[in-house]
């Protein structure tokens, strides 16, 4: 055959074959047909069966809301709803969520898969959910549920997620199971007030939901069934009222056995009972058709909402008896090489299911089956054989709680034909002891302290410590693998373990074992145990321990242990696993699954115990509070009831450069969650402040918040400090003052995940009972920083919410109607003309170096808002004007500063306000910061080695979402940079720079703002910017008038090394300039040495009159002038005191050159060489209600920063 005619060939088999399995009957089956498993594309999955929404065809699935009120729509994390998406826990991570709604009535958002094949008894859906009602208006009680559709249009619940508001994504299963046809799966919420993202799906999951594989031509293995389609089944599969072939194959030979699926009637099942409450058959369909609370949802044998099953919950009329009984027949004796063998069905869903008991009555009534709790919106498969020498009868019980919804069903029960009716009447059998009352309350059951006598509370938590402690753990499997107990106790040997053995439940899911409802517990509380899992294999399985909280549900896995720990019986391994404290009641969980169970493989637990877990148990901390982190965390402990942890981070500290601090990094793509809590012991009430110093480092360019709060003993939460947005790669000093507190307290640092992309972390926490010295930086967030207020009428404290009239409608720091400042009111009916507001800070110490004072300022409300001066004010009563205005400036907050030069004498700084006849107007004052330099041509030129100078990001969300950061090549350690600054051309310089990570979306932009500027016929701007050939960053330069953008430089390809931009800059009307990057893909922007030349052009040309001033600063010359006359009238003064002593000490034999330790006055052994801190006392903080920072001041690197 010539060779084109086998290319041909070639080629049509392939085409066939594309065809082939592109057949409709071959789409989404949850099987590959295709070798790129083309077929299941657009499935409600694509490849891998799973969908994380990252792709805009949302894998199939499509709004089908039964109006626009309220739907579905694919959305990334906002103000509202999920920060982020739960795939790549970051904003850019996409995920369906329901839109905002408001309308008078019940809304219904319904979400639609496509059209699916049939799917195996083993199909479950794994998928990641948020609720969280943000607005507080309620979630109402079914914000979301899952159903299938079936092609007949009949529709049946499967999935009921219990509706409590948590800030986090939570994770789920979806019991499918068995479907002979095709179907839909519909994801639905019910709400008629809610925002958007309130309710939210992602990450879907498809596990073990194809029929078993066809096999064409190759034999079942021994002990397995073959089915018709070819596939092979286990003989535990055959005959358990499940079609688990797809086709009935393994439910067809089953001669002899009875199944009662209840469809017909109660088949001999007798439901007479002595307890007043009954089960009844009935369907999903006569529950209810429109509560998806109410019912099992489905029956077993058809899983649909029109079969029948046996149910029983709490009655309309209350519940009266917390107990229901039906039995079978008189049954046969069995032996033990012919069990009576029973399969059936069970569906414990919600706090109303008490457990589930099977009991068997000959001569006594004895349980031989228990299954307790809650097991989820899913059909257990479960199998219990029963031996006995007498007529007999089986007799099911169920438990039901008083709660609100929730209940107990039983479906599909198959008697093997050993189960043999008998003609012999029942008797009237020995009914059990009841077990007796418990000792104390329920809430104190379990909370690892004894109330009471003999411990008699705690004997059955599953502590192996107590006697009959190991009967405390349940198994909780759904699976085909369970935990059992081994027991081998005799007088003088107790032998018990825990181990995974095979069961009869369906699911390929983990055996899990459970304690009673724990807790609450302390800090160190710590789950102790010993395990193996031993065998020949080289992989035996998996081990875990996880946390259920009452309250937040299934938590992450604790601890986990993957492999073997050898070969022998004896390979035990030792564990100790931190519980933590948990506020809430909570089970503790061992999860285990085995690859192969045989005599060759075990996975075993022995030893189990609950160490130093009581909840009031605090361990003695040598350092108290105060902690380097070198070695533990002290007196502080990771809180278990937010989202994430902080961790050790060694290698940067600020204790010794190369220790350990504490870190939350939010570029970590394994963090999830808004909140990591750092609680402090419990500390005692005192009369006495406190002052809490630490140091802190908030770096990136989209970093989240810091918060330091106290937290009083009911749980109430203050924010008593707070900082947020970019602060530079290097530790900033805080002191932050605690009021003295009547009831016993604890601190809390609380990192807020707001942002994905960089570090927060602390070093060298110190709590002292004192208060705390005068503040370096005072943003208003949170408290007044010890500001008092004098004059005709007062300043106020005010943010946007509380200003009524007149006001700004933001403050500076954060942007927000949230944020704090200090204001005067200046109307003529508040303020009358001359009349004058003062604002005066703490009383600060002199230095002999020249400081600069930055302040923030709005004059506005109208025209004559009044006149602001600036005054440093000496103790000995002279006031020295260092900064003034008096006009209305616009809707604008305005830089201002000036030098204080006080040469050592103590002053306070004053803000004054003078009224001048103004209707409705004011004046306001915020982020007011002191630096160590003088204020000369700080904000003309800045070489960003002493801080940002006089440039800030701005935190307006809606102007940028990124901030431009300091670093330095030196300290850098994640982001790429420079190798070296333009200022110094050393790794030591810095520079303010930009990356491109994934971490936050392309495109997305920092502006850097200069202070107001004066209208100009010519100013020159230049700047150094650094950007590698690598970067698809941008540089944008903007001058910003009147709310108005107007470009002056766009640079997109740039290059290594550092390039200089000359850019000239006129205006007719008072000005900013923006420096905007606008982030790429990759790579980096730099910036270094910005200077702008006022009135002078890039051609050195003058081109204004530069001597014009918009405010006066002449007073720091003033001030200058008046300290130089008290310096030399100090020095006069010594002079000639040291003239009239001089003879005097002369007349004195013997004086010693140095006093004595015991001698009044000073001496050697208590001189500090560090400064002497600012001798002041900072009032009692008071709270701020948001999360939110001060960054928009620079600092200085070569200082320790004081601040609170």
């Amino acid at each position: 055959m010539p060779s084109w005619m086998n290319s041909g060939l070639i080629l049509l088999l392939s085409l066939h074959w594309a065809q082939a399995c592109q057949a409709p009957d071959r789409k989404c089956d949850f099987l590959c047909d295709c070798s790129d498993c083309s077929d299941e594309d657009n499935c409600g999955y694509a490849k891998g069966f799973a969908c994380d929404f990252e792709d805009a065809g949302q894998c199939g699935w499509t709004d089908r809301s039964l109006s626009t009120a309220y739907s579905w729509v694919r959305y990334q994390g906002g103000d509202t709803g999920p920060i982020s998406d739960y795939t790549t826990g970051t904003a850019t991570g996409w995920f369906m969520g329901v839109s905002a709604v408001k309308t008078d009535y019940v809304s219904t958002a319904v979400l639609v898969s496509p059209t699916m094949r049939q799917s195996s008894p083993t199909c479950r859906l794994r998928l990641r959910y948020g609720l969280w009602d943000s607005g507080y208006t309620g979630l109402g009680s079914t914000p979301l549920w899952a159903s299938i559709l079936f092609d007949n249009s009949q529709e049946a619940i499967v999935w009921r997620p219990e509706a409590t508001s948590v800030l986090a994504w939570r994770e789920a299963t979806i019991f499918i199971g068995r479907v002979n046809s095709t179907f839909q799966i519909r994801f639905h919420s019910q709400r008629s007030l809610g925002q958007k993202g309130d309710v939210a799906i992602d990450q879907l999951e498809f596990l073990d939901c194809a029929l078993p594989l066809q096999q064409p031509g190759k034999e079942c293995a021994a002990g397995m069934l073959e089915c018709a389609r070819e596939g092979c089944v286990e003989q535990q599969q055959v005959c358990d009222g499940t079609d688990d072939c797809g086709d009935g194959t393994d439910e067809q030979a089953c001669v002899g056995y009875r199944l009662c699926d209840f469809e017909d009637g109660l088949c001999d099942w007798d439901m007479k009972s002595l307890s007043p409450l009954k089960w009844v058959r009935t369907s999903q369909e006569n529950i209810s058709s429109t509560d998806p609370l109410k019912g099992p949802g489905r029956d077993h044998s058809t899983n649909t909402a029109s079969g029948s099953f046996l149910y029983v919950t709490v009655p309309d009329g209350g519940l009266t008896v917390d107990w229901a009984a039906f039995q079978s027949p008189v049954l046969e004796p069995t032996n033990s090489t012919h069990p009576c063998r029973m399969v059936m069905y069970t569906h414990q869903f919600g706090p109303r299911s008490g457990g589930l008991t099977v009991l068997v009555a000959d001569r006594e009534i004895y349980p031989v089956w228990k299954r307790g709790g809650a097991l989820g919106d899913l059909w257990v498969k479960a199998e219990v054989e029963i031996v006995t020498d007498f007529h007999f009868q089986i007799l099911i019980m169920a438990a039901i709680r008083d709660f609100s919804y929730g209940g107990i069903a039983i479906d599909s029960i198959m008697l093997s034909p050993e189960c043999q009716l008998s003609p012999v009447n029942s008797s009237i059998a020995t009914f059990p002891k009841p077990p007796k009352d418990p000792c104390t309350t329920p809430d104190k059951l379990c909370d690892f302290h004894p109330d009471c006598a003999g411990a008699e509370d705690e004997a059955k938590c599953g502590d192996f410590s107590y006697p009959e402690g190991s009967s405390g753990w349940t198994d909780t499997s759904i699976g085909n693998q369970a935990w059992l107990l081994y027991e081998n106790v005799t007088s003088t040997v107790k032998d018990e373990y825990l181990y995974v053995a095979k069961a009869p439940g369906q699911q390929l899911t983990e055996a899990q074992i459970r304690t009673p409802l724990l807790g609450p517990s302390g800090p160190v509380c710590t789950l102790s145990f010993d395990f193996a899992l031993t065998g020949n294999p080289a992989h035996i399985g998996e081990l875990s321990v996880r946390v259920i909280d009452s309250l937040l549900g299934v938590q992450p896995k604790l601890w986990e242990f993957s492999g073997k720990t050898g070969t022998g019986e004896k390979e035990w391994q030792h564990a100790n696993v931190t519980i933590g404290a948990r506020k809430h009641r909570f089970q503790l969980v061992f999860e285990a699954r085995a690859v192969k169970l045989c005599p060759c493989a075990k996975i075993k637990v022995k030893n189990v115990s609950f160490l130093t877990c009581y909840e009031n148990y605090f361990p003695f901390s040598p350092t108290g509070l105060s902690c380097h982190f070198e070695h533990g965390l002290c007196g502080w402990y990771q809180d278990n009831s937010d989202n994430f942890d902080w961790t050790v981070l060694s290698g940067m500290d600020h204790t010794i450069g190369i220790g350990k601090s504490l870190v939350v990094d939010t570029w970590s793509p394994s963090l999830r969650g808004l909140f990591g809590r750092l609680v402090s012991f419990p500390q005692p009430p005192s009369s006495t402040d406190y002052c809490l110093s630490f140091f802190y480092k908030l770096y990136g360019p989209n970093t989240g918040t810091l918060n330091v709060k106290v937290l009083n003993k009911n749980g109430h939460e203050n924010i008593v400090w707070t900082r947020s947005g970019a602060h530079g790669n290097y530790w900033h000093e805080a002191h932050c003052p605690i009021p003295h507190q009547l009831t016993s307290f604890q601190l809390m640092f609380e990192a807020v995940r707001s942002s994905f992309d960089g570090r927060i972390a602390i070093d060298d926490v110190a709590l002292v009972v004192r208060p705390c010295t005068v503040p370096r930086m005072c943003s208003f967030e949170g408290q007044r920083c010890g500001y008092s207020s004098s004059g005709q009428v007062h300043w106020l404290y005010r943010n946007g919410i509380s200003t009524t009239i007149a006001g700004p409608k933001t403050d500076h720091t954060l942007e927000t109607e949230m944020g704090f400042y200090m204001m005067a009111n200046t109307g003529h009916d508040i303020l009358p003309s001359g009349s004058n507001a003062i604002l005066t800070s703490p009383l600060r110490q002199g230095t002999s170096k020249t400081e600069c004072v930055n302040f923030w300022y709005h004059m506005g409300g109208g025209i004559n808002p009044g006149f602001l001066t600036v005054y440093m004010k000496l103790v000995t009563g002279e006031r020295v004007k260092i900064f003034s205005d008096s006009l209305n400036q616009g809707d604008v907050w305005r830089h201002g500063n000036g030098n204080i030069s006080s040469a050592l004498v103590d002053w306070q700084l004053e803000f004054e306000v003078v009224g001048a006849g103004g209707k409705n107007t004011y004046v306001a004052v915020d982020d007011i910061f002191f630096s160590s330099h003088s204020c000369k041509n700080q904000g003309s030129r800045c070489t960003l080695e002493r801080g940002m100078c006089s440039w800030s990001n701005t935190q307006n969300m809606k102007k940028d979402k990124l901030d431009w950061d300091l670093t330095s090549q030196e300290e850098e350690k994640h982001y790429p940079t420079p190798t070296e600054d333009h200022t110094l051309g050393t790794e030591r310089g810095h520079f303010l720079f930009l990356p491109s990570s994934n971490r936050t979306a392309a495109n997305q932009n920092a502006q850097l703002l200069s202070p107001h500027l004066p209208p100009t016929k010519g100013t020159c701007l230049k700047l150094w910017a650094y950007k590698p050939l690598s970067s698809d960053s941008q540089l944008r330069v903007w001058r910003l008038s009147e709310g108005a953008l107007h470009q002056l430089l766009q640079v997109s390809e740039l290059g290594a090394p550092w390039r200089r931009f000359d850019v000239n800059i006129t205006s007719t009307k008072e000005y900013q300039i923006v420096l905007e990057g606008i982030k790429g893909t990759s790579g980096f922007l730099a910036l270094d040495d910005i200077e702008y030349t006022i009135g002078v052009d890039c051609n050195k040309k003058v081109t204004d009159d530069v001597r014009t001033k918009e405010h006066d600063y002449s007073g720091g010359v003033g001030a200058s002038v008046v300290v130089l006359l008290l310096l030399i009238a100090t020095l006069l003064a010594l002079l000639y005191y040291y003239l009239r002593m001089k003879p005097a000490a002369k007349a004195m034999p013997g004086a010693p050159s140095s006093p004595p330790s015991n001698a009044p006055g000073f001496s050697n052994e208590i001189y500090e060489p560090e400064p002497t801190p600012d001798r002041v006392i900072v009032p009692p903080a008071q709270n701020h209600p948001m999360a939110a920072g001060f960054n928009n001041v620079p600092v200085a690197a070569d200082f320790r920063e004081r601040e609170v």
